[in-house]
Formats: structure tokens, C-alpha cells, sequence
């Protein structure tokens, strides 16, 4: 086993691994950038090395500066989470160059699955059904009409590099044909360097299905179950569930078997995800393979036993799996709420800021993967992910009935906003409660005036945001206070509770 293991990333996912290196008795090692001095990840590493300036760009996808501070404090393989460098072949191999042990799957089969339009081929030569769509890459306006003709209309054009909802759209009809391609080049150049795009043909009011996959280098592999991940705005999970509402025992077993085949085309190792379109029909097609841990992972980590990071770790110190297909079973439900630094009322976009008050729910059946403290900052430089809170039950009902308890209990105070509110309203939708909903369902469903803080919420709201104007007054300058201690409201009246005693 490893001795030392870098983290190539930051926020609640770092603080993640971190854990489970502390579980096998590793020694962890975080980066951070300027922004991220007093981050809850290098607080908690057993040794941190600062990167570079607040920009991801200049720190964090600084190939280089993470080489070398793996080199320097002597670790011996690198993990690198999900987003920044987890999906690039290219800095998995240069760790490999450095002799350091990549934590993730063969670069090759990154590069293969990471070009949607080669997984696409990939996929259907293992016999993976796909949605049926343009059979290489396009350039041009007159090449997707063409296509568009053939399938017909209503279509998706994708960036062939794409991913995060990012390079992607939906073309109803041939008039909004060419602004649409246009939008999409331009997008995925600026996002991933590569203007390439292609067509398929656009599912309605589709379920986003996934199945994750472990597997080592010995060449076992085996499913973990699905994952229910149609709760989405702009594209982008944020709620998640397991096992999914909407997915019957056969559909389960033909979608594990397929994603078990799709894993074993491109001899895979490590954990991946496979993720799916399913129509109302319970029919289901390839949508892409992410070649890394998942941001919702905890929810089959909680409803199967399996401790999908630690054993990412394993399999990478070359151990086989420790459990087969047959030993791998569902128990009961888990839902994942992702609570993030945004603003739901203002179309859910980013608001991230200073947390003055930080209260996280507890209790039966609740885990939250927090990478923030009271006091820590949201920085405006990073995906705005607060923490995910996550609810196990013995059933859906009651996974949902935790899971809003733990949304009540849950304060965040400061000058941001989190969306607690959204998720407060979905676990009270008789849609959502029925499983009755699909990718479309919040821009269907969701009104900006759900977004406001009601009854309770909105009391203990006032209460705390009246305790920070107080510590905000006469002897508070520049965002610190002045004045001694004692001078400070006491971390009860900060919380929203009064002291009957003390009025």
C-alpha cells in the first residue's frame, strides 16, 4: 500500500479522499491555491503545498506545480478526485512519467471515452445501443441539416469534448438551425479548446440514468447499481438518488450487464461511471462514460456498503476486487442533495461569499461530505459546492422524510446565498415524492418564488443575519471585529436562539 498519496484537487471531494487515506493509515497531501489557504482541505491533510494564484489555471491545472509538490513531500501516487485533472489523459500520464501511481483508469481509455463521438463508435461496436445520431464529427451548418433530415427534428448538438452541460443544445426546428451551431462551436472552443461537434436524436422528456462500475487490473469488473440523476438544472445534476424510482428489475440487470460490456471495451480499471438516456418506454441508450469518481457517489456508497474510494485506492496498489457481482446488493434508499452557493430565484446562478454560520444536520441515516467551516469562504474562483447532504432510509419515503429533516436543520448564514430553499420545495413536490419527473422537471416545475425561505426557515433566518449586522456594528471595521471578545454576540444568539435571561 501507498504511503503517501497527493490530492490533485480541493474542496469537499480532497477532504473525501483524505479520509480514506486516513482509513488505510496513508499520509495525505493537499495542494491549494492562494484563495484556498484556509480551506478545510489543507486543514485537514497531514502536509499542504501552496500552488500558485487563485485562478484553477494558474494553480490547480498547473501540471508542473502539482509534479513538484508531489515530488516534494515524497508521495508516491497522485488522486485526482473529479473535475480539473481527472479526466486528462494527458496529466495522467505525465504522473505516470514522474513515477508516481495514477489513482484512475488507463490514460488510453480516458482518451477513448473522453471523445464522445470515438466512445459513441466504441460503444456501438460492443454491441451498446446509442441514440441514433450523425456517425462522426461535423463542421458545418449544411452537414447537420443533412442529418437533422434523415433522423428528423427535435435534435441535440453536442460538443464532441464536451461535458457539465457545457456545448450543448436543443434545435426544435430548422429555423434555429444555424444560430445554434454557431453557439455550440464557439462554446466548446472557449470550454475545452476543441470547436468539434455532433448531432443525435433528442429524447423527450428523458430519464438520466447511471450505472457505476468498478473494476481492477486484474480484469475483474462489476457493476454497483444505478443511480437516478434526472433532478438537473442547466444540464447539471443536483439532486441524486439510489436505486432510481423509474428503473424495474429487468431494465436494472440489462443495464448492468450493458455497462459492465462498455467498461470491458476499453479495458478499464478503477471506478467509472455509465451514463444513460432512458425514454418512457424503459428503453436506454449510451450518453457518455465519465472516467472518474462521481460528485454523487456517496449514495451508492450508502445503499451497497462499498467504500468506492478506498477501493479506487486499493486497485490502484494493484490489489483484485475484494467482493464479486453476487456479493454486490442494494439496501434500502439514499438521496443526495447537492447544496451549493447559488441563488435559485436568480435562475440558480452562483453566489458564493463569506459563511458566518455554519450549522450541518445530523441524526439517523444522514451524511454530509462538507469541504467548508463557519467562517471559511465560497471563493468566487470555483465550482460553488458548499457540501453534498446526503439521507439514507429503508425506503424511499423514508430517505425522503430524513433527508427533509436534515434540510431543516441545516444553517448556513452570511453574505451568499445556497440554494436550501430549492431543495426544500423538491422534497415536498408530489412529483418528485410520486418519481414522477425527468430532466425537464425544474424547468417545468420550478418558480422563483418557491426559492423564499417560509415559516421556521425564514424566522432563524432573520435571527441569524440579525446576529452578524450586531457583530457588524460600531466595533466592526473592515469586515473584523474590533473590539474585545467579549464584546461578541456568543455563539448561542448566533444560531438563532435568545436567551430569555440575558434580555
Amino acid at each position: 500500500m501507498f504511503k503517501r498519496i497527493l490530492i490533485a484537487n480541493r474542496g469537499e471531494i480532497a477532504v473525501r479522499v483524505i479520509r480514506a487515506c486516513r482509513d488505510l493509515g496513508i499520509e495525505s497531501v493537499a495542494v491549494y491555491s492562494e484563495a484556498d489557504r484556509g480551506a478545510l482541505h489543507v486543514r485537514e491533510a497531514d502536509h499542504a503545498v501552496l500552488v500558485g494564484p487563485p485562478p484553477a489555471a494558474e494553480s490547480y491545472l498547473k501540471t508542473d506545480r502539482i509534479l513538484e509538490a508531489a515530488r516534494r513531500t515524497g508521495a508516491d501516487a497522485v488522486h485526482p478526485g473529479y473535475g480539473f485533472f481527472s479526466e486528462n489523459a494527458a496529466f495522467a500520464r505525465a504522473v505516470e512519467e514522474a513515477g508516481l501511481v495514477w489513482i484512475g483508469p488507463p490514460p488510453e481509455a480516458i482518451e477513448r471515452m473522453g471523445d464522445k463521438v470515438e466512445a459513441r463508435k466504441l460503444m456501438a461496436a460492443a454491441g451498446v445501443p446509442v441514440v441514433p445520431g450523425s456517425p462522426g464529427t461535423l463542421e458545418t451548418e449544411s452537414e447537420v441539416r443533412t442529418i437533422a433530415k434523415k433522423i428528423g427534428f427535435p435534435i441535440m448538438i453536442k460538443a464532441a469534448a464536451g461535458g457539465g452541460g457545457k456545448g450543448l443544445r436543443l434545435v426544435e426546428s430548422d429555423k434555429d438551425l444555424g444560430s445554434v451551431v454557431r453557439t455550440v462551436s464557439s462554446e466548446a472552443k472557449s470550454s475545452f479548446g476543441d470547436g468539434r461537434f455532433y448531432v443525435e436524436k433528442f429524447i423527450p422528456n428523458p430519464r438520466h440514468i447511471e450505472m457505476q462500475v468498478m473494476a481492477d487490473r486484474q480484469g475483474n469488473t462489476v457493476h454497483v447499481f444505478e443511480r437516478e440523476c434526472s433532478i438537473q438544472r442547466r444540464n447539471q445534476k443536483v439532486v441524486e438518488e439510489s436505486p432510481s424510482p423509474f428503473v424495474t428489475p429487468e431494465m436494472r440487470a440489462r443495464m448492468g450487464e450493458v455497462a459492465v460490456r462498455a467498461a470491458r471495451a476499453v479495458r478499464y480499471y478503477s471506478a467509472g461511471t455509465i451514463e444513460f438516456l432512458a425514454d418512457a418506454d424503459h428503453n436506454f441508450y449510451f450518453l457518455e462514460m465519465n472516467t472518474r469518481i462521481q460528485v454523487e457517489h456517496p449514495v451508492t456508497e450508502m445503499v451497497t456498503g462499498i467504500d468506492l474510494v478506498r477501493t479506487q485506492i486499493e486497485i490502484a496498489a494493484g490489489h483484485t476486487l475484494p467482493f464479486k457481482q453476487s456479493d454486490i446488493r442494494q439496501h434500502g434508499w439514499a438521496i443526495e442533495c447537492r447544496i451549493y452557493a447559488e441563488d435559485p430565484a436568480a435562475g440558480f446562478v452562483p453566489a458564493p461569499g463569506r459563511i458566518e454560520t455554519l450549522r450541518l444536520p445530523d441524526g439517523p441515516g444522514i451524511r454530509n461530505d462538507a469541504g467548508v467551516y463557519s467562517g471559511a469562504e465560497v471563493p468566487i474562483f470555483y465550482d460553488p459546492m458548499i457540501s453534498k447532504l446526503a439521507a439514507w432510509g429503508s425506503d424511499r419515503r423514508q430517505a425522503i422524510d430524513r433527508m427533509r429533516r436534515a434540510l431543516g436543520e441545516f444553517v448556513i448564514a452570511g453574505d451568499l446565498r445556497t440554494n436550501l430553499s430549492f431543495h426544500r420545495w423538491l422534497m415536498n413536490h408530489p412529483d418528485f415524492l410520486a418519481g414522477n419527473f425527468d430532466t425537464g422537471f425544474i424547468a417545468r416545475e420550478f418558480r422563483p418564488s418557491a426559492a423564499e425561505p417560509d415559516g421556521d426557515q425564514a424566522r432563524i433566518a432573520a435571527m441569524v443575519l440579525a446576529a452578524i449586522a450586531t457583530q457588524r456594528g460600531p466595533n466592526h471595521q473592515n469586515g473584523a471585529p474590533q473590539g474585545p471578545a467579549r464584546e461578541r454576540p456568543s455563539a448561542w444568539r448566533t444560531l438563532g436562539r435568545i436567551d430569555m435571561l440575558r434580555r
